[in-house]
């Protein structure tokens, strides 16, 4: 007589009642499938949620310090004697030893320990934030270098922490998660702009600024070690069964796996597009601002340092409060419109991107007219390109497999940022220097030469609008595959895990119950 499985509880078989002998001998003789086996790795609710609040906390020490810098630029242009085209180069050496580390701290990411791994990177951004703080005025090469290594080692937080925050939510719960998480990437920018402006004014030395960062790294860095676990890859979304069947693959089949997922390619140039014109807005507003107020007679030029920090401030603060509502709106707006359509994610990204281009727009042309209108379309372009930070990190994690979500990260940032902030930055300053070259040198030449060089980024912002148009075509084939058994590679701790599943299923071992 054949028996018939229970359904396994939230213990799996242990957590059933053996009530008689004949039910224990229906245990005995049943065959369950792998799908009802306890999941081999748990964590209670609370530590997931304080996981994911030190993570937060840790995202925002990350990108307040991709623009302290932007802060007291002024100050450092004046300290180390460099022209526009120079000083937009220290974001792009920082940008670009991130993005040539992202694909290493992505396949390490994937395979050992990401713990380490995030632990390393925090040591190496804060070290390197801190000794650039004492450099001298004729060494400004080594300064360069120090934003390098911290570029290095804010790569591999920006790639691996999504990734542990996927393991350990799934669903609407990870949308919302990870909503939170990428509200720190507008207000940690926004804060960074502030710290580096408020202390400046306060000691009256920028250096000061960079030497505050590593205290506070310094906490996040031990409540990481102890309080944030690392859990198998897919155990949130109890894919271990699926997972763990497939086959060993190597980082060259990740990367032929992704560049076949259409939604990731489309998606991931809809977010270059984002990071162009963010890395040029991010680097360059403050001074933008600052000139225009002293073209409206508001303010006195800058002939040394320390400059003025209330430009600083006031984008700061926009920054700070388009970010928070920005995010909110769009990861709500995604949740709710997904229960109506599929493709919800990337048409609100496109729908805000489109949106967003002539706000950034008009705010540049009325610059010279009307500095409250142009600070009004500026918070407008800001907010909505805040609306999609947590939504493209969800469209990775829904149409990658998550054995390979670190790898994609990696890729993600390092084509965004080559393609994207890597460049504009320079590109903007260097354009800039380009037309005060050819014009009288005056502080209104100087700024609408620095106006001119902004345009570009509200036709780039339209081309971010199209790709994430072409990712909604692509989407649910994609959402399909993801879920079905997919490229990846075993770590020792997945290994363990499987070994246990396998016991647990043999006749004989946990199946098996003596009734007294």
């Amino acid at each position: 007589m054949s028996a018939l499985c229970p359904d396994a509880g939230p213990g799996g078989l242990q957590g059933q009642s053996l009530g008689a002998g004949r039910d224990s001998a229906a245990l005995v003789s049943c065959q369950c499938p792998p799908s009802s086996v306890h999941s081999p790795w748990s964590l209670p609710r609370w530590r997931a949620y304080m996981a994911a609040a030190i993570l937060c906390y840790i995202n925002l020490l990350n990108y307040m310090n991709w623009f302290i810098i932007a802060g007291v630029l002024l100050d450092i242009q004046k300290f180390f004697h460099i022209s526009d085209s120079n000083a937009g180069l220290l974001q792009t050496v920082f940008i670009g030893c991130l993005l040539l580390s992202a694909p290493v701290f992505g396949y390490v990411g994937d395979r050992y320990s990401r713990k380490a791994t995030l632990s390393f990177g925090i040591l190496l951004w804060s070290g390197a934030g801190l000794s650039g703080s004492f450099i001298s005025p004729q060494y400004s090469w080594l300064f360069l270098l120090s934003r390098g290594v911290v570029g290095t080692g804010t790569a591999s937080y920006s790639t691996i922490a999504p990734t542990v925050l996927a393991d350990l939510f799934v669903k609407d719960q990870r949308t919302r998660v990870l909503a939170i998480f990428y509200i720190f990437i507008p207000v940690g920018s926004g804060l960074g702009y502030v710290l580096g402006s408020a202390v400046t004014k306060l000691t009256g030395n920028w250096r000061w600024a960079l030497r505050i960062m590593p205290c506070l790294e310094a906490v996040a860095l031990i409540l990481l070690v102890l309080l944030v676990p690392d859990p198998p890859r897919g155990a949130a979304e109890r894919q271990g069964e699926v997972a763990m069947q497939a086959l060993r693959s190597s980082w060259w089949e990740d990367i032929r796996y992704l560049g076949r997922n259409w939604s990731f390619v489309w998606s991931t140039l809809g977010v270059t597009a984002m990071a162009f014109v963010t890395g040029a807005l991010g680097f360059w507003a403050p001074k933008f601002l600052f000139e225009a107020r002293v073209v409206h007679g508001m303010q006195l030029p800058c002939f040394q340092e320390p400059c003025s920090s209330w430009d600083s401030l006031i984008f700061g603060s926009l920054t700070v409060v388009t970010g928070i509502v920005g995010v909110i709106l769009g990861a709500e707006a995604a949740r709710r419109y997904k229960k109506v359509n599929p493709r919800a994610e990337p048409l609100i990204c496109a729908s805000s991107l489109l949106a967003a281009a002539p706000c950034l727009y008009l705010a540049l042309i009325l610059a010279p007219s009307t500095l409250v209108a142009s600070y009004v379309f500026l918070a407008l372009g800001e907010l909505l390109l805040s609306c999609n930070w947590a939504v493209v990190a969800d469209i990775l994690l829904s149409v990658v497999t998550p054995r390979c979500r670190g790898t994609a990260e990696a890729l993600q940032i390092t084509v965004g940022h080559i393609l994207g902030d890597a460049g504009s930055p320079y590109l903007t300053g260097l354009v800039s220097s380009a037309l005060r070259a050819k014009r009288p040198d005056s502080y209104l030449q100087r700024f609408l030469s620095l106006q001119q060089s902004f345009l570009c980024c509200a036709f780039t912002i339209v081309l971010g609008g199209g790709c994430f148009l072409l990712t909604a075509l692509h989407l649910e084939r994609d959402q399909a595959q993801a879920r079905q058994p997919g490229t990846g590679t075993l770590d020792s701790k997945d290994e363990d895990s499987k070994n246990r599943e396998t016991q647990d299923l043999l006749p004989g071992t946990s199946a098996s119950t003596e009734v007294p």
